[in-house]
């Protein structure tokens, strides 16, 4: 581990033992779910980042993702929490917000990944498309994970059909957002 990433691995072990205590202590069992999937991918990335060499900029932004959310389904807010808090009305909940950013997030770390076997000579507009492909396939995946919780956890705070369609577009809106930006500074 470097000298950079120890003080990203502080920052997500102090604000994900928070969460996960107080989640326990409110007998939130979805969040306890969702804490240890976030617990799964920092175990992950510890342990094969020095493989896989993503940049402190990008572990920075998992590291704020995970906070993000995990800010979103404990904090209250009014009746609800923080994930149903409107920024926009009709438009943007913190929930969409979070999509956004977390998938445009992942959406870097997929060029991250594909970058040692990419070529020099690459059609940057297919790439961008691929990139964009892998973060909406990322989105799926969290979905999915969020379906289960719902199917094990008798009550949860996951909406319902249009809840789970503006994730996907959020999902759609934040890889989009990151695919152009990686081919505006990548390409050549």
């Amino acid at each position: 581990m470097t000298t950079q990433e120890k003080p990203i691995l502080l920052f997500n072990t102090l604000y994900l033992t928070s969460f996960a205590l107080y989640a326990v202590l409110q007998k939130n069992y979805e969040f306890i779910f969702y804490v240890s999937i976030v617990l799964f991918f920092i175990i992950l990335i510890v342990v094969k980042n020095k493989k896989i060499g993503l940049s402190p900029r990008v572990l920075w932004g998992l590291s704020a993702w995970g906070l993000l959310h995990m800010m979103g389904g404990t904090i209250p807010v009014h009746d609800s929490v923080l994930y149903n808090l409107q920024l926009i009305p009709v438009l943007l909940k913190y929930d969409q917000f979070v999509h956004a950013f977390g998938f445009g997030t992942t959406t870097i770390v997929g060029y991250q990944l594909l970058r040692p076997y990419l070529k020099t000579d690459l059609n940057w507009t297919t790439l961008s498309l691929l990139l964009i492909l892998i973060g909406l396939g990322a989105g799926a995946m969290n979905e999915i994970l969020e379906f289960i919780a719902t199917v094990i956890i008798p009550e949860t705070n996951v909406g319902g059909y249009v809840n789970t369609s503006l994730d996907l577009v959020f999902n759609l809106i934040g890889a989009t957002i990151a695919g152009l930006w990686l081919k505006k500074t990548h390409a050549r």
